[in-house]
């Protein structure tokens, strides 16, 4: 086990983030004492796994006591402690609720992109799903449309914004669509953002753009229901 534990902290350390599909993270997922030596490895030096059971990876991120030893005194870290600017990541939050809102909706109801609303009587007893089955992804040329005038233009948006964001992994850019990255689930906190987005004046904003966000009671996620891997009890 002691090589296995190197092997996963290693690779934690070098690409922060790793699929939850992979052998030795599903291993830390259901493993107790396995997981135990990750965290007592990464906790060593200040840092912690992150995992959300709907999000396809899981990364690491420093510690909670951490933060202000890191990145100061300050209180500048505590809206983006990657380096973000504001329209940065304000793009980031938008393109999160565009893209995991309703993902999590489909999770939460079982249901796969490629769903031709068919009642499924088996559907709620389904796998949760992650990755391409349940996450959209986003015409670039439409959010430039919709956003662009508000945060610049649209050569800076693709320039300053969206390329930041792929090189960060909240992203992924391909033939003019924007995916979900490995980072963008499991670093942005569901439970904190979701009512805010969807009750507060980014609700709002997103509706004037035609993308008016899903009903939050409609889809209240538990993670009780699930197990360590995502998967149902």
């Amino acid at each position: 086990m002691e090589h296995q534990i190197r092997t996963l902290t290693a690779r934690l350390l070098a690409h922060r983030s790793l699929p939850r599909s992979d052998p030795l993270v599903r291993l830390a997922l259901v493993d107790d004492a396995f997981r135990s030596d990750l965290d007592a490895r990464l906790g060593a030096v200040g840092l912690s796994l992150i995992d959300n059971p709907y999000a396809a990876h899981v990364a690491v991120a420093l510690a909670e006591d951490m933060h202000e030893p890191v990145f100061g005194g300050g209180r500048e870290y505590a809206a983006s402690n990657a380096g973000l600017t504001r329209d940065q990541l304000a793009l980031l939050v938008v393109i999160w609720s565009l893209i995991v809102l309703p993902k999590r909706e489909r999770q939460v109801n079982r249901q796969r992109l490629t769903d031709d609303g068919q009642e499924d009587m088996f559907g709620k007893e389904g796998p949760l799903a992650h990755g391409g089955e349940v996450s959209g992804a986003l015409s670039e040329a439409s959010l430039l449309a919709d956003f662009a005038p508000v945060l610049g233009h649209k050569t800076y948006v693709q320039g300053k914004l969206l390329s930041r964001l792929a090189q960060l992994g909240f992203i992924e850019r391909r033939n003019g669509m924007i995916h979900e990255g490995p980072l963008l689930d499991v670093l942005l906190d569901y439970r904190t953002l979701a009512d805010r987005i969807i009750h507060g004046t980014l609700g709002e904003v997103l509706a004037q753009a035609g993308h008016p966000p899903p009903v939050r009671d409609a889809f209240t996620p538990d993670d009780d229901d699930l197990d360590d891997t995502g998967e149902d009890r």
